[in-house]
């Protein structure tokens, strides 16, 4: 049911968009691929245009859009005078792997290190997630992730898997 529902509406929008002329579109993408965790998943092909045409307030998803000053209550108690925003990509201010040795020596102020700020993945989740439930969206994890042979490898899962798992479909694991 709910295939045939975004086949439709996916449709409709896809044609609405080619029809509107393209400076009414912006540069704001029509389709995004999120790619952080391509080590073990394939990239989440995500239908922004479809998104836009659901929702059609960027600031639902977006905690700024551009050319804005940060709005977002937990990033305003420090950045209120940042400024207006340049980007609104979710990896512009939520880091992949947040506390790795890496993204801690970028890191301006060595004593702030956003302990309340997200992870790029719980950025998406709790974003996503919360509402599709809310409108009764897809919310499995195989709705959009699809493990790759690294990650069933990593899982022990699908031809990775025990053989005795693969045999009754149980496994004895996490």
């Amino acid at each position: 049911m709910y295939a045939v529902r975004n086949w439709l509406i996916g449709g409709v929008l896809m044609l609405a968009l080619t029809a509107a002329p393209a400076e009414s579109r912006g540069t704001t993408p029509d389709a995004i691929k999120l790619d952080a965790l391509v080590q073990l998943y394939d990239a989440v092909q995500f239908n922004h245009a479809q998104h836009i045409m659901v929702v059609m307030d960027c600031e639902q998803c977006h905690h700024h859009t551009t050319g804005t000053l940060v709005q977002d209550k937990n990033c305003v108690r420090c950045h209120k005078n940042s400024g207006a925003t340049a980007v609104v990509a979710c990896r512009g201010c939520h880091s992949a792997q947040t506390f790795s040795a890496e993204a801690l020596r970028e890191k301006k102020d060595k004593n702030v290190y956003h302990l309340d700020k997200l992870s790029l993945k719980a950025a998406y989740h709790q974003s996503c997630m919360g509402c599709h439930a809310k409108s009764g969206g897809p919310t499995g994890c195989q709705d959009c992730h699809t493990l790759n042979k690294t990650g069933e490898a990593f899982y022990n899962t699908g031809e990775f898997a025990p053989k005795q798992a693969r045999e009754t479909g149980k496994h004895g694991g996490h």
